[in-house]
């Protein structure tokens, strides 16, 4: 079913990662993790759908997306970096496979954080954040999607990686079997893991060599 609502507010939290808030229509719920089809309504690009992630909160009164915009062709996220307060998105039914399912490991790429901002968010205000750890690898420091909200969540249990610059302040190690046989001490946890399609591939893979139980392990499948 879609659904047609206002833009609220559109700001940046790093160069290229815009976070919306929109109109949240009556009756509309979601479980933190999942997702919609979302598209412009405007001529030319409401048959564009394209899936993101609720970022907020089920009880929040609106809803909000984090999105990595992409201007190097005209696509839907070129043109959601250009719309404001005011115009209108296309929203639809609610799906996902990510949800939380208990204590553990959330290990993201980039825009991969996106599903698990939702997740923490709530399990922070429900009280329940301990015993969880966030790995998030990114290119650079400046893309660290809301850095500084999850060092608040999270604490010591935040562990930033990055890959593609030689000063980062942060760890420098690639996420891969290595890494994860020296910083993880309990395979019998949960994992969730949301990133590109190939490093979602190779950490399940990787997990289960391991020792990960498969049923522990949750992505979008």
């Amino acid at each position: 079913m879609e659904q047609i609502v206002k833009i609220l507010s559109a700001k940046y939290v790093t160069h290229n990662v815009r976070q919306f808030r929109l109109e949240k229509p009556a009756g509309y719920s979601f479980i933190p993790g999942q997702a919609t089809e979302l598209s412009i309504n405007m001529e030319g690009w409401r048959d564009e759908t394209r899936p993101f992630t609720f970022t907020c909160l089920n009880d929040d009164n609106y809803l909000e997306f984090t999105i990595k915009t992409y201007t190097d062709h005209d696509g839907v996220t070129n043109r959601l970096s250009k719309v404001n307060e005011g115009d209108e998105l296309i929203i639809r039914d609610v799906w996902g496979a990510i949800e939380y399912k208990g204590p553990g490991y959330f290990i993201a790429g980039g825009a991969g954080i996106t599903p698990f901002l939702a997740i923490l968010r709530q399990l922070n205000r429900d009280g329940s954040i301990a015993d969880n750890k966030l790995f998030f690898s990114n290119k650079t420091d400046e893309d660290i999607i809301l850095r500084d909200e999850l060092k608040s969540i999270l604490g010591a249990n935040a562990h930033f990686t990055i890959t593609g610059q030689k000063d980062s302040m942060y760890d420098q190690r690639r996420i891969d079997a290595k890494f994860l046989k020296a910083e993880i001490k309990d395979f019998s946890k949960h994992f969730y893991i949301c990133g590109p399609d190939a490093m979602v591939t190779e950490l399940s893979d990787i997990l289960g060599q391991l020792g990960a139980n498969s049923d522990s392990v949750v992505f979008e499948r």
